[in-house]
């Protein structure tokens, strides 16, 4: 299948449009600021069941290919959506059970979107309908450029715990286990009596007195994500049957703060086009550094192909408990550094602002204020700077390391009864991502068992699920000359989230060359400092600095690995914190405390020292560079956030794209600004 928009040859530009929340008489209107924006595709459909078929059996398509139609006399390409996100009232007056059932038990109402219980027959079936009808109706239609399934699979609901779901989770436990001996060996089911007869004993791990089986629970996260992929599934079979040049796709949100139920790995292989959507997350944070990370992982899971954002806002969203606006400029830093990283377009939720409903106060293209406004002028000139990028298209981001990151694994820490509540799988990602990310290191996302010989440098922020094939790899990859960078906790537990036997670090003890004798996690407010050892630095060849951890320290014994820091006072004072180990041609560090951003980059440091990775000091923070290469030549981005101009040096002379302007060895770029150069040669 096609990996791009069908005859979408500039890059996309558009947003979600919703022309059914308004009278026929403002869709010209939009066609004229469509065309003022340089807007080349919308998605539509997607909430529209209800209006396609209002009542059971019964079909109105008129308004839809009024719009098509539309669409195509003014040139905008359609990325058309089945509907199946939001299934009409008279669907679940007639199939209640349809409806999602909480862990506690509580059936969840009609009235909100994404009410679905996965494994419904009738939900299934009305699908599969409502998809065979649009994909056979609009398959051939000239402004069909892309095919969207459903909506932000997994949110807000991706478990269901009803009786419909124990009997396919019980198919599914067969098919991945084959007999009941089998699951109660995956499960430990000999701990607290629960060994299971036979499949028809075992039910969805609803709330019990106390914490669950925990390898149930894991195995219910998968059995939920798969019974969803199988939904998506269906439907893209139907649309690839009907509409073969046509690619299929599904919106992702792979930003690790906004959806945590759905193994992006295994769904990035199932769609034609990776999608994504992202919002700001405004916690205090730097918003920039978290939309690279996200930006950076959804091009990991395409593969390092290009992929698409779907959807983000032009200013304020309307969903957090705090919704500043976005300031003067940002909408643009925010797109096209989307587009740096590997998007081939810049899309958003929505056209129009809508009036009514509970997402009127999100931010759109067209806001409540009109075209006399400062988001809609900068709309338009962002359309204009998106249309200057086509070339872009099809190219690929350059990336200069990799950092291990896997759902199942986060999923198992999510799990209760863990060493601390106070470590974060996602919080050590960030806290290495943003680490890369000041060092001006380019991040792609792997997962444990990839081929990774194509980075000098690895980090892994938080496996505690690692499978002993995942084991083998990383060693392999330091044997073979690599540089490996291990956070705490890691390699801890298989896949059935049973312990490794042996001591821990179980799966990761040879690569890294030690053994760890126990967990020593701090309380609230403790603090440790670490220094390098006396009489050595481990054979980093540097004098490392003091450091400062919290949160969590270890017991560690070195088994081949030398110390660089040493805890210098709490529970494991004397020990080795941080340790170096010489493996093959390659070098493993692991890092058995919480460490910032800044105390976690002065051991980047000194690996990225050992994987051959020069400084680039030449470059301030909060200034992304970032390069994308393919048949039309290599290009430069430059991303400033800071509040001065940025002088960034160049390895050849080339045009400005957005300007049109020669550019020799360096490109000063303005305050707030984004500047584009294609390199010559």
């Amino acid at each position: 299948m096609p990996d791009a928009p069908r005859s979408l040859t500039p890059l996309a530009f558009g947003a979600d449009y919703n022309p059914e929340q308004w009278p026929e008489s403002v869709w010209r209107e939009d066609m004229a600021l469509m065309q003022e924006a340089g807007v080349t595709m919308v998605s539509v459909g997607i909430f529209s069941w209800a209006l396609l078929e209002p009542e059971p059996g019964v079909h109105d398509f008129g308004w839809l290919d009024r719009l098509l139609d539309l669409l195509h006399d003014h040139g905008v390409r359609a990325d058309l959506g089945t509907p199946t996100i939001c299934p009409p009232a008279w669907f679940y007056r007639a199939h209640p059970d349809a409806l999602p059932v909480t862990r506690e038990g509580v059936r969840l109402s009609f009235g909100s979107r994404g009410a679905i219980c996965h494994t419904s027959p009738a939900y299934r079936a009305a699908a599969a309908d409502i998809t065979e009808r649009l994909a056979r109706r609009y398959a051939d239609h000239p402004a069909l450029a892309l095919w969207h399934v459903h909506n932000e699979y997994g949110v807000p609901v991706s478990a269901c715990y009803c009786d419909t779901c124990a009997a396919a989770f019980r198919v599914w436990l067969a098919g991945r286990y084959g007999t009941v001996d089998a699951v109660n060996d995956a499960w430990g089911t000999a701990f607290w009596g629960q060994r299971y007869g036979d499949l028809e004993q075992i039910t969805p791990p609803r709330l019990t007195p106390t914490v669950a089986n925990p390898a149930q629970r894991l195995d219910y996260r998968r059995f939920a994500d798969a019974a969803m992929r199988e939904n998506f599934v269906a439907e893209r079979d139907i649309l690839h049957r009907h509409s073969p040049g046509v690619p299929v796709t599904t919106n992702f949100m792979t930003a690790l703060s906004q959806c945590d139920s759905v193994d992006y790995w295994a769904w990035g292989r199932e769609v034609d086009l990776v999608t994504n959507d992202h919002y700001l997350i405004t916690d205090g944070r730097r918003t920039h550094v978290n939309l690279a990370m996200a930006a950076d992982l959804t091009r990991s899971v395409a593969g390092g192909a290009p992929w698409l954002l779907l959807e983000h806002s032009t200013s304020g969203v309307n969903w957090q408990p705090r919704n500043p606006a976005k300031a003067p400029g940002e909408m643009a830093r925010n797109s096209l550094a989307h587009v740096a990283r590997g998007s081939d377009g810049a899309m958003f939720f929505q056209w129009r602002q809508s009036r009514r409903g509970a997402e009127k106060f999100h931010s759109a293209m067209v806001p409540h204020a009109g075209t006399n406004s400062r988001v809609w002028r900068e709309v338009v000139r962002l359309g204009a700077d998106v249309g200057a990028l086509a070339e872009v298209r099809g190219t690929r981001t350059e990336a200069d390391v990799a950092v291990v990151w896997d759902w199942q694994s986060w999923w198992a820490q999510q799990l209760e009864w863990r060493p601390s509540e106070d470590h974060d799988a996602r919080e050590r990602a960030d806290t290495a991502y943003e680490a890369l990310y000041d060092r001006h290191l380019t991040v792609d996302f792997a997962a444990p068992e990839a081929d990774l010989g194509a980075y000098p440098l690895v980090v892994v922020p938080a496996l505690y699920l690692t499978t002993p094939a995942a084991g083998r790899n990383l060693r392999a990859y330091v044997e073979g000359g690599g540089t490996l960078v291990v956070s705490y906790f890691s390699g801890i537990v298989d896949e059935h989230d049973a312990v490794h036997e042996g001591p821990y670090p179980g799966a990761l003890r040879d690569v890294l060359g030690l053994t760890v004798e126990e967990f020593s996690p701090l309380l609230p407010g403790e603090r440790v400092r670490l220094a390098p050892p006396a009489g050595g630095d481990g054979g980093a060849g540097a004098a490392p600095p003091e450091l400062t951890g919290d949160v969590w320290t270890e017991f560690v014994v070195e088994r081949g690995a030398r110390t660089v820091w040493e805890y210098a006072d709490g529970p494991a004072a004397g020990r080795p914190a941080v340790t170096r180990h010489r493996l093959g041609d390659g070098t493993a560090w692991y890092v058995s405390t919480r460490l910032d951003a800044d105390g976690l980059g002065a051991v980047l440091d000194l690996a990225a020292a050992d994987a051959g990775i020069a400084p680039r000091t030449a470059l301030a923070r909060d200034v992304e560079v970032v390069r994308r290469s393919g048949d039309s030549g290599r290009f430069v981005f430059v991303v400033n956030h800071t509040q001065a101009a940025a002088d960034v040096p160049l390895e050849a002379p080339g045009t400005e794209l957005l300007g049109g302007a020669r550019v020799d060895a360096a490109l000063t770029v303005p305050a707030g600004a984004v500047r584009v150069v294609r390199l010559d040669g």
